[in-house]
């Protein structure tokens, strides 16, 4: 794993200064710290920072080959059936490594190089021959890639925002449409950038620059698809499911650095462990992260799988002193980023690299076979929309916008957002499900001003667009893809890449091999959702392998309990809020109604306390980005 950086002049093939890409790659340098490379030639220039994962000693970059040369971030996992392939063709490899298969792929295949590629990777590829930078993304968005066009008229990339943010000609001014996705969302999307002018190539796209051709946009290589269904039973379809995960797990497990593993004690990790057990002759390396907060600690689930699969199982506990860690999270992510589990991640992180450098995760699974308790809900509710009269909805609606918000009752008295979403349309009322804060409160907490800028602009628009544009049979399809195309890259991932990066760890997602998540898109919505249960198939095929209490648990997920210390340790913190001269100065926020909101979470009147983290964690990455 590697962090990239790099310049290329589509104009005049201006001289590239090798010191501003020495820049550039220094604030990457987390990324990698077992090397540094520098590349330049006329109108172009490539850096590179190594952790080095395959072929330790060998396979320097940016690595060049005649008239081509790359800089690479990530793991082929099929690099070796790919060299075979390519020396049947007649290339001759000088490396032992997966970065020299991009080269001859290259000359090979071109473009079509990516649709033989499995793994999780950003590059970028210069051609001398053919004056072009080419820049590609994984299909899932596994590793991030950044880019701007600068006044000089060059394209600059790299793979965090702060690899840009060291070029001077990079502006540093705050877009207020990110923000509005931000608070919607808790994180900034794909398709937006808390700093102006600065993008991020989308998950499975690439951007072909050509000397003497203006910038185009970003090509789409690969998307999942819904719209296809495997035909077969239960059993046959769990045992094809088994050989994916299998395959998706082994593939990952080539390493010349220690390897182990995530386990949380939910289904996804689990499943993970036992299948990297079953592949290896020694003890998996295995760790966990709690809390302090019973109702968010899994480690006794954990300890059970450990226990099964003896493991060589460590584990530490999050608790509220541990909030010193803050300014270390802002400064991984250099946008906001608020979901609070990334304290959790970092920790789990920084525990595994004590140990090894390459760690397996269960993340995607829940994306993938629809285990989110939101998208049990809106199958559901989809089923009954269309019994529904349209009389009976708006009755619905009216019912749910007079009964009151009540956060501090027991769940089945917390009717009123299930009234307003049997009410809404199906798509729209997903978007709010997924959302943090909900258009109505941001209306609240922004300044009138700020919503004259916005200019009818509302978040959750691209959300349901994306809905409605999947391919897809049925609403829970239609979920699914947004869940892997917005939530996947720009908040999942985004958090897992940026901080075991931070700690110099290599993190693996088995459960998005893409041919494992072509295969789950595939499978009937009854198999995927079924009494009430989530990934019912998945669950069903591992049950020869891990304890039904593991199993069949009520999901609990990676959840920081904030909204507790928000009411104790943090209380101080979130009525600071609306003091906050960094938000002030912004001229976006009504600080009143934001003291108010505060004021209500702490008294139990109401729940806000993802709401006030989103602001604590805005509140400290403007002032870092923008001062």
């Amino acid at each position: 794993m590697c962090g990239i950086a790099g310049l290329f002049h589509p104009g005049t093939p201006k001289p590239v200064e090798p010191l501003r890409i020495h820049r550039m790659i220094d604030a990457l340098a987390h990324r990698g710290p077992d090397g540094e490379g520098v590349w330049t030639a006329p109108g172009v220039g490539l850096g590179h920072r190594r952790l080095s994962i395959i072929d330790v000693a060998g396979s320097p970059q940016p690595m060049g080959d005649g008239a081509l040369t790359v800089t690479y971030n990530g793991e082929i996992y099929n690099f070796a059936e790919l060299r075979s392939e390519l020396e049947g063709q007649g290339a001759r490899f000088r490396t032992q490594g997966d970065t020299e298969v991009l080269l001859h792929g290259w000359r090979a295949w071109g473009p079509g190089l990516l649709d033989r590629l499995n793994g999780m990777f950003a590059f970028a590829l210069h051609d001398a021959d053919a004056q072009s930078l080419f820049l590609a993304r994984d299909r899932l968005g596994v590793k991030p890639l950044h880019y701007a066009e600068l006044a000089d008229g060059s394209v600059a990339f790299a793979s965090e925002l702060k690899g840009l943010l060291a070029h001077p000609l990079v502006r540093r001014a705050p877009d207020l449409r990110a923000v509005e996705d931000y608070l919607a969302w808790g994180y900034v999307p794909d398709d937006s950038c808390i700093v102006a002018g600065v993008r991020k190539l989308p998950a499975g796209h690439f951007l072909l620059l050509e000397r003497g051709r203006p910038v185009p946009e970003p090509r789409r290589w690969w998307q999942v698809s819904f719209a296809e269904r495997a035909r077969g039973s239960a059993d046959d379809l769990a045992a094809e499911l088994v050989d994916h995960l299998r395959t998706a797990v082994r593939s990952r497990l080539v390493a010349d650095v220690p390897l182990g593993a995530f386990l949380s004690g939910g289904v996804d990790s689990s499943a993970v462990v036992a299948l990297m057990a079953e592949a290896s002759q020694r003890a998996v390396k295995t760790c966990t992260i709690g809390f302090d907060e019973r109702g968010h600690d899994e480690r006794g689930y954990a300890d059970l799988v450990a226990q099964r699969f003896h493991t060589d199982h460590r584990e530490q506990v999050v608790s509220p002193d541990d909030l010193h860690l803050l300014d270390t999270l802002v400064a991984a992510f250099d946008e906001p980023f608020a979901d609070a589990s990334a304290l959790a991640t970092y920790q789990v992180s920084a525990l595994a690299r004590e140990t090894v450098t390459v760690a397996l995760s269960g993340d995607g699974a829940d994306e993938a076979f629809a285990g989110y308790r939101r998208q049990r809900f809106q199958h559901a509710e989809e089923r009954v929309r269309g019994f529904m009269p349209a009389a009976l909805r708006r009755g619905a609606g009216m019912l749910g916008a007079i009964y009151p918000k009540a956060d501090w009752a027991p769940r089945p008295l917390r009717a009123k957002t299930t009234l307003l979403s049997l009410a809404a349309d199906g798509d729209e009322a997903y978007a709010r499900a997924v959302g943090v804060t909900t258009p109505e409160v941001r209306r609240t907490l922004l300044s009138a001003d700020a919503r004259r800028e916005l200019g009818g602009y509302r978040a959750e628009d691209a959300w349901i667009a994306a809905m409605r544009a999947a391919p897809a049979r049925e609403p829970l399809d239609r979920a699914q893809y947004a869940d892997l195309t917005r939530w996947l890259p720009g908040g999942m991932l985004t958090k897992v890449d940026r901080t075991s990066m931070a700690v110099g760890l290599e993190a693996r997602e088995p459960l998005l091999d893409h041919r494992l998540v072509e295969f789950a898109a595939t499978i009937p919505a009854r198999m995927r959702v079924r009494g009430g249960q989530g990934k019912w198939l998945l669950k069903r095929a591992l049950e020869p392998y891990l304890p039904r209490e593991v199993l069949y648990r009520p999901k609990m997920g990676f959840v920081t309990p904030v909204s507790a210390w928000f009411r104790d340790r943090l209380a101080p913190e979130a009525a600071a809020l609306a003091r906050s001269k960094t938000l002030a100065d912004t001229g976006w926020f009504d600080l009143a109604a934001l003291g108010r909101l505060a004021e209500d979470h702490r008294t139990g009147r109401a729940e806000h306390g993802r709401t006030l983290w989103q602001f604590l964690m805005l509140e400290k990455s403007l002032k870092r980005l923008f001062g």
